[in-house]
């Protein structure tokens, strides 16, 4: 009975809420372009990787995917806060990342003027100091309406 009460408790007990919680937006620049703003809320002590990393044999990068559409084109790439380099010991190497926060942001162009979705997903991985989680795609969709542009 013991070691069911003690299953029980490392199944369910143990469960912790994901140390990273994504929120989508949208939003409209002054080049009157819009975008669709992904924002990071990191839990203390860990960290998510930075879009680009120094080395490919380490832990992977943040990606951002966008489906395909005829209603929209992407306007350049992901723009990010500038990610913190230093060494990471669970791969032994420097890398860059983002902790506490971080907000990405991708311009887009409507091509109609029609209420239309932008969808994706984000892929991350995030560690600690002591630990790593297995990489984990997220996906998004954020719906443009009254603020988009003519085309």
């Amino acid at each position: 009975m013991f070691l069911f009460a003690l299953f029980i408790t490392l199944l369910f007990g143990g469960a912790q809420d994901p140390p990273v919680a994504w929120t989508i937006s949208s939003a409209a620049n002054e080049d009157g372009h819009l975008q669709v703003v992904l924002t990071a809320a990191i839990a203390d002590g860990w960290h998510v990787y930075a879009t680009s990393l120094p080395r490919e044999d380490g832990p992977i990068p943040t990606v951002f995917r966008f489906e395909r559409s005829d209603r929209y084109e992407l306007v350049g790439d992901v723009s990010g806060p500038e990610p913190q380099e230093e060494y990471d010991p669970n791969f032994a190497m420097v890398v860059r990342h983002h902790s506490n926060s971080a907000r990405f942001v991708q311009s887009i162009r409507a091509t109609t003027q029609d209420t239309f979705s932008v969808a994706g997903e984000v892929e991350y991985m995030v560690c600690n100091d002591h630990t790593c989680l297995p990489p984990v795609a997220v996906p998004f969709g954020v719906q443009f309406n009254e603020h988009a542009p003519k085309p």
